[in-house]
């Protein structure tokens, strides 16, 4: 369940999700020695199976479809669902597995070995897959793709290489990747955020970094029938490489730029996949059909703000600290997220699912809460000065005035920035509503156009996961260049040595005392205010698909914006 494309809440696009697993999952798999794949069969098991249907998948992600299937194009010019409905990585890994439930599954892998220290890492592919035009998946494959974005580091949207020095084919089905020292955490980045692509296409593409993929050609269970800016026609792949599987004949799936009308459809039939932030969904949707209606919000991480660390007087640490101080989360996650995204706390661990992470002495010692004089005070212990209309101002008279972006479709969004920028102003700091179309939204935060803006960068199955996207250096950009994550622009080189630390240990007791070191430096420098937990949205009919992912069989991420995930949902789905 460890997806890029995934923001949690409101605040979607790229990043890691939250999950529900300790450290061991990924970090036990650092001695040599192989890993099989559980077939992806094995997630659900119907005892009878009708074949068939159309799904509509009713979901708001703010923008029209740009009909660009690239699986390497940032998420400002993306089409969803290239990810995993088209093109597939080489493992799933599941969050979300209870015990005893498969984590680990095998897609165009059929297992892997780690090498003695853990700097060789060996695939082996998975036998008859098949690309959509009929020629066979291969191991050349794989290898020109991890070369292609070495040599084109823009299309490397999940670090890779960041950890990898080589990847090379050992005989006709095996992949040989070596990695830097401390690579294991970056094992989801390899092996399940990294799409495989046919090099008979792909070497035929000229600069992939601008080649738009109208005609995708890929490995996974959908073929890409249609695509307008309004809507995808999806239908089944017949030569998929699980037999029988999908038993879904078309998916439809609608573009829309704001909740309501996707609300206001999935609240019709039919709408059978929801994944968006709903206002009193008891009533307005579940009671519309209680047999069949149903909803869950797993968590998943932060929804933040993100200030730009570049401009002053944003720069200043105090009134950055005074900003959290000033803020009401317990009041946005009420009224803006109708209490179903919690506050979140300061040092960006996510709670109660990381408590085993989480500094509590540390956290209590700075003590933030809401406490609007604080913030008042610690303004005026920084030298700024309240000018007569209650602003506060520099040293040099300019107003601590700024604007923060949002993504105007996401009400809820909208709706919780209204109530952060109403807090800001009682204690004196000015701050201008942007509400902004997704593509225009996700181009400024991405270049760093922006002084404070509302988002997200998800998390994984530690803490690690979410704060390195939040705060490593190799993940920014210079302003005007796109940042992977890190919009804020932060830079330390303390930070990035307790993330390079923490990747070089499996050991738990060290792991814990440099996440605490981590957690210190968000509380010291408050680099982004993390705001509101965010959620996986999803709401689902089962009135006439079976299958799907629950509490009780969490067998994948549900969002339906969630990859791979929803290559695993989509092949367990089925007609009642």
């Amino acid at each position: 369940m460890i997806g890029f494309l995934r923001i949690p809440g409101s605040a979607r696009r790229p990043a890691w999700p939250a999950a529900l697993l300790v450290a061991a999952i990924v970090l036990s798999s650092t001695g040599a020695g192989a890993r099989t794949a559980v077939a992806t069969r094995a997630a659900v098991a119907p005892v009878a199976i009708k074949r068939g249907g159309t799904l509509k998948i009713v979901t708001e992600l703010g923008a029209l479809w740009s009909c660009n299937f690239s699986p390497f194009v940032p998420p400002v010019n993306a089409t969803p669902d290239s990810w995993g409905f088209i093109y597939e990585p080489l493992y799933f890994v599941n969050g979300f597995a209870k015990p005893g439930m498969p984590v680990e599954t095998g897609m165009l892998a059929t297992s892997y070995r780690w090498g003695a220290g853990a700097r060789t890492l060996t695939f082996t592919l998975r036998p008859g897959v098949r690309w959509s035009d009929g020629q066979p998946l291969t191991a050349a494959d794989v290898v020109f793709t991890f070369n292609m974005i070495k040599k084109y580091p823009a299309l490397d949207l999940a670090g890779a290489w960041q950890v990898l020095t080589s990847v090379a084919q050992q005989g006709t089905d095996k992949v040989v990747m070596t990695l830097k020292p401390g690579a294991v955490p970056s094992f989801p980045s390899i092996a399940e955020q990294t799409y495989i692509v046919a090099q008979h296409i792909w070497s035929r593409v000229g600069n992939p970094t601008t080649y738009v993929d109208k005609a995708p050609v890929g490995t996974g269970p959908v073929l890409m029938q249609q695509c307008t800016p309004q809507n995808i026609t999806y239908v089944r792949n017949p030569d998929y490489w699980q037999p029988g599987r999908p038993y879904i004949d078309k998916i439809l799936f609608p573009a829309y730029t704001s909740n309501p009308p996707a609300n206001l459809d999935l609240s019709r039939d039919p709408g059978d996949w929801g994944g968006q932030f709903m206002p009193s969904i008891q009533s307005y949707y579940i009671a519309k059909d209680p047999q069949y209606r149903h909803y869950w919000f797993p968590p998943a991480s932060n929804n933040d703000v993100f200030i730009n660390l570049t401009r002053a007087p944003l720069s200043a640490r105090a009134l950055r600290q005074a900003m959290v101080y000033a803020i009401d989360k317990q009041r946005v996650s009420l009224i803006g997220e109708y209490g179903y995204e919690p506050p979140a706390d300061q040092t960006g661990v996510l709670l109660p699912v990381f408590g085993r992470w989480y500094d509590k002495a540390l956290a209590d010692s700075y003590g933030y809460r809401y406490d609007p004089q604080k913030a008042i005070s610690l303004l005026q212990q920084a030298g700024f000065t309240r000018g007569s209309s209650g602003i506060f101002q520099t040293k040099d008279g300019k107003p601590l005035s700024f604007s923060m972006i949002v993504i105007a479709g996401n009400t809820d969004s909208v709706a919780c920035v209204k109530i952060v920028s109403d807090d800001l102003r009682k204690v004196g700091i000015d701050v201008k509503i942007e509400a902004l179309s997704g593509d225009a939204f996700n181009a400024r935060l991405f270049t760093g156009d922006y002084d404070l803006a509302w988002s997200g960068v998800g998390g994984g199955i530690t803490p690690y996961y979410e704060l390195r996207n939040l705060l490593d250096s190799a993940n920014t950009a210079p302003i005007g260049k796109t940042a992977a994550t890190n919009w804020e622009r932060y830079r330390s080189a303390e930070a990035d040595g307790l993330f390079d630390a923490f990747a070089h240990t499996t050991d738990s007791a060290k792991q814990r005392k440099i996440m605490g070191q981590i957690e210190n430096v968000m509380l010291r420098d408050v680099p982004v205010i993390p705001v509101v937990q965010g959620v996986w949205w999803f709401q689902w009919s089962d009135r006439v698909f079976v299958g799907w992912p629950t509490p009780q069989n969490p067998y994948a991420n549900p969002c339906p914006y969630c990859a791979p995930d929803l290559d695993i949902v989509i092949n367990n789905l089925h007609l009642r």
